[in-house]
């Protein structure tokens, strides 16, 4: 598997800490796609407005959408 470098905590612009920031406060940890994405502040802003959009939906359970981001992670063969 490649590897990409992520953003550490107190690096990056000041953005992207804003970011992590908010994440760290929902999710109590900043997962490393978020720290990836911290390379491209445009996508990683992007990526986190999706997010969002998406957990804020209160139509299906959260639980519901993170197995089914497993699951189709799983029939993908994603390796991570």
């Amino acid at each position: 598997m490649s590897y990409i470098d992520r953003v550490k905590w107190g690096e990056g612009e000041p953005r992207v800490q804003k970011v992590f920031e908010s994440v760290y406060k929902d999710r109590g940890n900043v997962p490393n796609l978020f720290r990836v994405l911290g390379r491209k502040p445009k996508l990683l802003n992007s990526f986190n407005a999706h997010v969002a959009a998406v957990m804020a939906d209160d139509t299906v359970s959260a639980r519901l959408k993170e197995i089914l981001v497993v699951r189709v992670s799983t029939l993908n063969h994603c390796g991570y």
